[in-house]
């Protein structure tokens, strides 16, 4: 039953946020920059995207050959596109992490856990590369070039990064475990001194291996910079004009949608952060080419989750 008022409660979000932006918005004009897209951006954000895909691929299978499972490329791959197949579902990203874990943890008998544990820090480490390049480019616009305004949302987010990398610290550290269990002491936290341990342990592998996590959050940069150049493209395509450098700015702040309940790949969601960041806070353009670049946006990431459809349904047969 909770489980049926949480879905419910997603769809209203999205459904929600939906209604208010296409209430909001002059649809004319959206219609208008959607009726005129240029499909030759389109393809080549698709193609780009996909390339985003492949790295963060290669980024997985960094982390896992770090715990002394390698799988081969292609295979990651197809496990990949599976999991951007189930992100479609209400559960949107931690279904799709869920999804292709279970599909590699079922070709690797035995080494469910070395899975669990990659997925969980090839997620962290992407979170941790987006906050990281938000924090940069932010700091660029509030001090370069005299964007005072953002100077709340720039502390906000360096705010979070340092509560990140602190919470990382503390997982992987012996000592500083040592002192947080003491914490657990305490009556309100106890009931989550397991949790802690058990999320504590599984990480414990890249400890001694802090190098693969260096690259691995390289990679993970590289990813951020392609995803700039495909919003860019879809920018494009819809002819909203935000200049390449706006888009460094705002772009690493988009994966917050994957953390606000909505229905599949942040349908509704994602538009309310386009429009938020691009026209509200950002106001390098209207709200209407906002919101034509995020549905844009979104087409491209349902195209790139076929794949996987096709894949799970060939698996499922067999």
């Amino acid at each position: 039953m909770r489980d049926k008022l949480f879905t419910a409660f997603k769809v209203l979000i999205s459904l929600g946020l939906i209604a208010y932006l296409f209430t909001r918005i002059d649809l004319t004009e959206v219609k208008t920059a959607l009726a005129s897209a240029n499909y030759l951006y389109l393809v080549l954000a698709l193609a780009l995207y996909f390339g985003a895909i492949a790295l963060n691929v290669y980024k997985w299978g960094y982390l896992l050959r770090a715990q002394g499972l390698a799988v081969p490329f292609i295979n990651l791959l197809n496990h990949t596109f599976v999991g951007l197949f189930f992100a479609n579902l209400p559960l949107s990203q931690v279904m799709g992490d869920i999804a292709r874990g279970v599909d590699l943890a079922r070709h690797t008998k035995g080494r469910g856990a070395e899975v669990a544990v990659s997925v969980l820090m090839d997620r962290l480490v992407g979170l941790a590369s987006f906050l990281f390049a938000s924090v940069v480019t932010l700091a660029f616009a509030v001090f370069s070039l005299g964007r005072a305004d953002l100077t709340s949302l720039w502390v906000t987010v360096l705010l979070v990064l340092l509560a990140f990398a602190i919470a990382l610290a503390v997982l992987l550290s012996r000592r500083l475990r040592g002192l947080v269990e003491r914490l657990f002491k305490w009556q309100p936290l106890r009931r989550f001194t397991a949790l802690y341990q058990n999320l504590s342990d599984a990480v414990q592998t890249y400890r001694s291996n802090v190098e693969a996590l260096a690259v691995a959050f390289f990679v993970a940069l590289l990813g951020v910079l392609i995803t700039n150049v495909v919003n860019l493209l879809a920018a494009e395509s819809v002819q909203a004009a935000i200049p390449l450098l706006w888009i460094f700015v705002f772009n690493p702040l988009t994966p917050i949608a994957q953390f606000i309940p909505s229905i599949g790949s942040g349908l509704g969601v994602n538009q309310g952060v386009f429009v938020l960041l691009y026209s509200v806070i950002g106001r390098v353009t209207g709200q209407p080419q906002a919101l034509a670049m995020s549905l844009v946006m979104q087409v491209v990431i349902y195209i790139a989750s076929l794949p996987g459809g096709v894949l799970w349904w060939r698996t499922r047969k067999l």
